[in-house]
């Protein structure tokens, strides 16, 4: 098994800095109330009810408020539950903290999150699968850096998020470079700090969402920093739930309603670009509009498959990874499915986004 150098990151001591700024975000209620949480153990395997009971609500995660926006620009018809809350919360550690304060019932990640909050005991099920075909993260260097492919990264300070999606691309990139985790050294961070790492020179390369790369590179390429691309996909974009809040009947029901709503959002959203790039690259974002162009120009497809076998397939492989250099313990991930939302999201939409 490979392993980190002295001078590298300890993984328990990494996993303790990272809930401790995560929790900072959500308040340190989340501790008293998680184990009340992680031990709630309803009825999984009850059918789905076929009404959302009258008055049900949920707290719904929409960072950057792109659901909302989603919603309101695509004139998707009222929801049959009511919405008590959004939350502007995206970055994996900060939404299973906001799940164990028990102040969000449903949120969107992807597949790293929900194997991270496995190793950490709390109880949270996948309940929506939208399959991601081309990369959504390229790697940027600090100013000044002579780094040119992922080859070079031997031997320099990379940003790593382990809870994040931006943690897996690092690790999967590595390994399809050969390189093993003590050729590198790993900084422990969360993605909202990679911006300030690299333009401190605190780390030689971080792993950015491809929206967030033109922003840095205008202000910093003329400094000499530059971007590195890879074909390394972070295959899944997901919704999942507490385990508790999915024994709740109505709850649950609400749930599965809500993923219609979510699914047809991202498509309108695919379908409809140049009113994206408007309405929320350029007036929410700050981005020029040539910018927000780059951007949707390497937009995924959304595909909401009818079975969630590659979906469970590609989650063992980035599980039994993380197992590999000792992040986690190895264990079996189907038990992070909730099939009995299997297929809602596939039936919601067109046929040329279920394959």
């Amino acid at each position: 098994m490979p392993s980190l150098p002295a001078s590298g990151v300890d993984r328990r001591l990494f996993l303790t800095s990272l809930l401790g700024v995560s929790a900072a975000a959500v308040g340190l209620s989340g501790c008293a109330q998680s184990s009340a949480a992680t031990s709630a153990k309803g009825d999984l395997s009850a059918p789905l009810a076929d009404r959302v009971p009258a008055g049900t609500s949920l707290k719904i995660a929409s960072y950057q408020n792109v659901q909302q926006l989603q919603f309101k620009l695509a004139k998707l018809s009222d929801p049959p539950y009511k919405v008590s809350s959004w939350a502007n919360i995206g970055a994996g550690p900060d939404v299973i903290n906001a799940f164990r304060a028990g102040s969000l019932d449903v949120a969107n990640n992807a597949g790293i999150p929900p194997i991270q909050a496995h190793f950490q005991g709390y109880d949270a099920k996948i309940v929506a699968i939208d399959i991601t075909r081309k990369p959504n993260y390229l790697f940027a260097t600090k100013p000044g850096s002579d780094i040119r492919t992922v080859a070079d990264f031997k031997g320099r300070k990379l940003a790593f998020s382990q809870g994040q999606a931006q943690g897996v691309v690092l690790l999967r990139a590595l390994k399809k470079a050969g390189l093993a985790y003590d050729d590198v050294k790993l900084v422990p961070l969360t993605s909202n700090q990679f911006l300030t790492a690299l333009q401190s020179g605190q780390v030689d390369i971080a792993p950015l969402a491809n929206q967030q790369a033109p922003a840095y590179l205008k202000q910093y390429e003329s400094k000499g920093a530059r971007a590195i691309t890879t074909d390394v996909v972070d295959l899944l974009n997901l919704l999942w739930a507490p385990a508790s809040v999915l024994a709740d009947s109505a709850k649950a029901a609400a749930v599965a309603a809500y993923i219609p709503y979510w699914a047809k959002g991202q498509v309108w959203q695919y379908e409809h670009p140049d009113v994206w790039n408007e309405e929320f690259y350029v007036k929410t974002q700050n981005l020029t509009l040539p910018q927000a162009q780059s951007i949707t120009e390497l937009a995924n497809k959304p595909l909401f498959p009818p079975s969630w076998d590659e979906a469970i397939k590609w989650e063992q492989e980035t599980a039994d990874l993380l197992a590999e250099g000792g992040f986690v313990k190895k264990f079996d991930v189907s038990s992070l499915f909730d099939h009995r939302f299997e297929g809602i999201a596939a039936k919601s939409v067109p046929a040329e986004y279920r394959r």
